[in-house]
């Protein structure tokens, strides 16, 4: 999980006491102050972290972080030698501006347990060059973000971003949105294999391919279904195709009115995606990813009925395009062209015990099939 690092420096008096309970009410990681004094009364459940400049002070908590700003190498050479010389927590602060910044901070990251960088411009670039210096180092690289937003683009920045982030909250509703959006990771999703019953030509409807922003695995897909309570894993078009180039980033999915199953155990109608919907990316294995869509296309099409069982009797549809070239995982991510499905074949899919209202789980008496 990335963590994050308060700095109540800027925090408006009137928010800074709420601000620090909520901080140590989310478990946030550290916080960063300029007040020794204030510093100290916090409990030793978070990282106590002075500010660059300010003064230590004799009541200052031995386990105080010290932030020590570099601005050339031989600055940068001390606090090597500081934690060389037995220093567990050497700290280090680096304002980007140059290249020659942008050197300090990647040696800082790559040599220091702690290293906090800020960037003068709003490109990601020069981050994108720390976190890759930066990547086999066992030291924590910590990027100062304007808000919550940024923040959010930082721990995205190369698919792995800085470990940390230090934000000045304007409340204490920031410090929440924060800790959660840092939170936030799609779990694991338990497959079954689903045993084939039928298959049907239903003749002409809608049917849609979700593109998205994304490059999937050859075992990657999307869990797709006419039932809230069943779906069949398609696969992207990774895999090769006679008389058409791969598409990587598709997944023929289904009919206009199937459901896609999403993140936080929700289901939206293909229907209802659009650029910019987050969706859910499944590996065969069952581990997933969040994605993002960036275009729906909608055509009419012949159609292609599915219905398999799982091994409890739970009865799973899904309709697609009544084509060749559409497929679907098996049982070892295996690739399976639905025209070419029949009794007895195996695919793999989910089932869920949850009946829906809206895509979200709810508990009432709901019928489907």
């Amino acid at each position: 999980m990335k963590f994050a690092w308060i700095d109540l420096r800027n925090v408006p008096a009137e928010h800074r006491e709420a601000v620090v309970d909520a901080s140590i009410h989310a478990r946030v990681d550290g916080i960063v102050d300029s007040d020794p004094e204030r510093l100290a009364l916090l409990p030793n459940t978070v990282k106590r972290v002075l500010a660059p400049g300010a003064p230590v002070g004799g009541d200052a908590p031995e386990d105080l972080i010290v932030l020590r700003e570099v601005v050339d190498t031989d600055g940068l050479g001390a606090l090597e030698n500081l934690h060389r010389g037995g220093e567990k927590d050497t700290a280090a602060w680096v304002n980007v501006v140059d290249d020659p910044t942008l050197k300090l901070a990647c040696e800082a990251a790559r040599e220091l347990p702690f290293t906090v960088v800020e960037f003068k411009d709003p490109t990601k670039i020069p981050l994108e060059i720390v976190i890759a210096a930066a990547d086999a180092s066992p030291g924590q690289l910590i990027c100062q973000a304007a808000d919550i937003e940024e923040a959010q683009i930082i721990v995205d920045v190369l698919e792995k971003g800085s470990e940390g982030v230090l934000v000045a909250p304007r409340s204490a509703n920031d410090v929440f949105a924060l800790v959660e959006m840092l939170r936030v990771k799609t779990p694991d999703l338990q497959l079954q294999t689903l045993t084939v019953e039928s298959i049907e030509h239903l003749g002409l409807g809608d049917r849609v391919c979700i593109d998205t922003c994304t490059h999937f695995e050859k075992d990657e897909g999307m869990l797709v279904g006419s039932y809230a309570h069943g779906f069949v894993l398609c696969v992207s078009e990774t895999h090769p195709l006679p008389y058409m180039p791969t598409r990587p980033f598709r997944i023929n999915a289904g009919a206009l009115h199937s459901y896609v199953f999403g993140a936080d155990n929700r289901t939206n109608y293909l229907s209802e995606l659009k650029a910019g919907s987050p969706v859910l990316a499944v590996g065969a294995d069952g581990r997933t990813r969040r994605i993002v869509v960036g275009r729906i296309k909608l055509e009419s099409r012949p159609l292609l009925g599915i219905r398999a069982v799982s091994p409890e009797g739970v009865e799973v549809s899904l309709i697609v395009q009544d084509d060749w070239h559409v497929r679907v995982l098996g049982p070892g991510a295996a690739v399976l062209n639905v025209t070419e499905l029949k009794k007895g074949d195996q695919l793999l899919g989910h089932v869920a015990t949850d009946k829906r209202h809206v895509g979200w789980p709810v508990g009432e008496f709901c019928v489907e099939k």
